[in-house]
């Protein structure tokens, strides 16, 4: 199907590398035209999200792991646990520690050598999340109170950045500790706690055969909408980010409740009936997450 624009001169725009011009050359104009139809570039329609998909056990080497996609936007999250010795502000608790990774292979736009200027509002705003929502109850960190617990390393890697980093990321996160095998420890001669492996034979009582999983209570799941005009369009691409920079990202957890609410400035001003919107949209996107987790430990479970 050919597509006919207009461009400024009122040149008819007939072939496909013509149309191809006009959306470099005036790149806003190009999806107007699209908003102006109730549609966006890639035939979607403004309120839907792209295809979604959640792998988990992605890495065989981590303790937990996931693969999230949200359309090409590619997340791996993985997590390495290690016995730490608890603070003395929290003998009965254990720590958590994110750390995200945008490499040159996931953008253009990132330069070896340089490291993203995303990366590090991104780790911050996971971390935030995952304190702030109850995802995970730091007591069932602990295994010997004031003398060890567990320091859990959150490490996500983006393999391609195509919108909605923050979104991909935190459904590659809740994933990966959906995932979570915790490792079995026990106590030497000494009385310090050490890893058991699975083939090696138990000389003592496992301090923690019964705390192998996490109970993962308030998931946190959330969805990036932009606001353009009138418009608001969901899971924004890279490309849509680029030319329409006001953007709201809302968090809530799977019983519905609001997290966080992240505006990072742009021009549009975000009336309540519009943020109010904004969070609706991403209620009934929850339920899709939810959905395709569910999914994926279902399939874990076959395998």
């Amino acid at each position: 199907m050919v597509m006919k624009m207009e461009a400024g001169n009122g040149t008819d725009l007939s072939s496909e590398m013509e149309v191809e011009a006009f959306r470099r050359l005036f790149p806003l104009k190009f999806h107007e035209r699209h908003l102006v139809e109730s549609i966006r570039s890639d035939g979607r329609q403004l309120k839907k999200a792209r295809d979604t998909s959640l792998a988990l056990g992605a890495v065989s080497s981590a303790n937990g792991s996931a693969l999230a996609k949200v359309g090409c936007t590619t997340m791996l999250a993985a997590i390495k646990m290690e016995v730490m010795t608890p603070t003395t502000e929290s003998p009965d608790e254990g720590s958590i520690a994110v750390d995200f990774h945008m490499p040159p292979i996931c953008s253009p736009n990132v330069r070896p050598g340089r490291p993203a200027e995303t990366a590090p509002v991104v780790a911050k705003q996971l971390t935030d999340i995952i304190l702030s929502s109850g995802l995970v109850d730091f007591k069932e960190l602990s295994l010997v109170s004031g003398k060890a617990a567990w320091m859990v390393y959150l490490d996500i890697y983006c393999l391609d950045a195509d919108g909605s980093l923050f979104d991909a990321a935190l459904l590659s996160a809740v994933g990966a500790f959906a995932h979570l095998q915790i490792p079995i420890v026990s106590l030497n001669d000494d009385g310090r706690v050490v890893l058991v492996s699975d083939d090696k034979k138990l000389e003592r009582e496992p301090v923690n055969m019964d705390k192998r999983k996490l109970a993962l209570k308030n998931k946190p799941f959330s969805q990036t909408c932009i606001l353009h005009k009138n418009y608001i369009l969901v899971d924004p691409t890279a490309e849509e980010e680029a030319i329409m920079e006001t953007m709201v990202t809302a968090v809530l957890d799977s019983s519905g409740l609001l997290v966080s609410l992240y505006k990072p400035g742009g021009p549009v001003l975000a009336h309540t009936s519009v943020l109010k919107d904004c969070i609706e949209l991403t209620r009934q996107r929850i339920k899709e997450l939810e959905k395709i987790l569910n999914e994926a430990l279902s399939d874990m479970e076959v395998d």
